[in-house]
């Protein structure tokens, strides 16, 4: 390939000298630092859990846990001590010690806020947590970006969150939560989020958690360990929300839009592509709102590395990225989870300097649209001081 006898040739850049934009870290939202955010009569609720002690992305009335293995043996892991990070000036401090320039804020405990059954309460949580993590997180000073959460259960309130939102200098996404979504992202009733994201040219980005049942696939549950959970689920889940919102049209009707997914690894994007291209051959009547082939909508995405799978040839790998797409694969670690990718683990591949460069910042700066300061090039100068 290529690529790799290219990279082969030349003196790979140290770590330290890319630009590195973590497209996924995640703050400590627990509900303590909610409850001045968060509406009556929904903050009395958070007032009564927030000494409740947690677990990693589990707190009763907030996260749901243990659903996945609660009757399970538990050992010690990464999982069950989880580090958190607590402020910004933690996060900027942690992001610098792995070479991280800018890095972009995700929720830790509301991933799953696709789950909770009262959908006033998941629309006050989201509104919540929006005003938090602008008010106390998001700065462009610090290279610390946020997404602001799109509550699933109220697509109108979600997009209303948008607009108001959307002149934000530190704000530079929308997350669409994934854990337990019904119904997944390409049903209709989520178009007013699309529309808004697209008013507000703003990317959204679907981030995966281990829990994907109730829903799709519904059995997921019944995998004896968490290996076999851990290894499916998020893939999984990116393979459902994709199909649905390709096969429905989504990139066609909103062709501005800009979408990306997150942790659930890269090795799964040239078998969708491959697979909804063969359906897609016998069955396009099924779907006459396509006006191309699938995989031709799909190499529109934004797709970032991590967990980046780990060959043990790793020319292999290198493969599988241009395979992939080399302008559409973004960094990300998931910071500070257990399982977070350290940039090392891509600085090692067999890649150019160029192709590195992409992935660690240059395919970031296009999908947020912000320049290598973190400020966004879509706003007046008068807004981003």
């Amino acid at each position: 390939m290529d690529t790799v006898k290219t990279s082969q040739r030349e003196r790979k850049m140290k770590l330290e000298d890319f630009l590195i934009i973590d497209c996924d870290v995640h703050v400590h939202d627990n509900p303590g630092a909610l409850i001045p955010y968060c509406d009556m009569p929904w903050r009395k609720a958070l007032e009564n859990i927030q000494d409740i002690p947690e677990r990693c992305i589990d707190i009763p009335g907030f996260s749901p846990g243990e659903s996945n293995g609660g009757y399970q043996a538990r050992f010690p892991s990464g999982f069950t001590n989880a580090r958190k990070v607590f402020t910004p000036e933690q996060m900027r401090a942690d992001l610098s010690s792995i070479h991280v320039t800018i890095g972009i804020l995700f929720p830790n405990n509301l991933l799953k806020i696709a789950m909770l059954t009262q959908h006033d309460y998941a629309a006050a949580l989201a509104r919540a947590y929006n005003a938090w993590i602008v008010d106390q997180w998001a700065s462009v000073e610090r290279g610390l970006l946020a997404c602001i959460i799109a509550c699933p259960q109220d697509p109108l309130d979600a997009a209303s969150q948008i607009r108001r939102y959307a002149q934000e200098p530190a704000v530079v996404g929308i997350f669409l939560p994934c854990a337990g979504l019904d119904p997944l992202w390409g049903h209709h009733s989520y178009d007013p989020i699309y529309a808004a994201a697209q008013e507000a040219d703003l990317p959204v980005i679907l981030h995966s958690v281990t829990v994907t049942h109730p829903v799709f696939p519904f059995n997921n549950h019944g995998f004896d360990n968490e290996l076999a959970r851990h290894a499916l689920s998020h893939t999984f889940s990116m393979i459902a929300n994709v199909t649905s919102m390709v096969t429905t049209g989504v990139p066609v009707r909103f062709p501005e839009l800009r979408i990306a997914t997150s942790e659930a690894g890269v090795s799964w994007v040239p078998f969708l592509q491959q697979r909804l291209d063969k359906e897609y051959i016998g069955k396009r009547r099924e779907v006459p709102i396509l006006e191309q082939r699938p995989s031709h909508y799909m190499r529109k995405l934004w797709n970032a590395t991590q967990p980046i799978e780990e060959p043990e040839n790793l020319a292999d790998l290198a493969t599988l990225i241009h395979l992939c797409g080399e302008d559409s694969i973004i960094f990300a670690s998931d910071w500070p989870h257990d399982d977070f990718d350290h940039p090392m683990k891509i600085h090692q591949l067999p890649l150019s300097n160029e192709i590195l460069r992409k992935i660690f910042g240059e395919n970031a700066l296009r999908l947020f649209k912000i320049d290598r300061q973190g400020r966004r090039q879509n706003l007046s100068c008068r807004n981003q001081q």
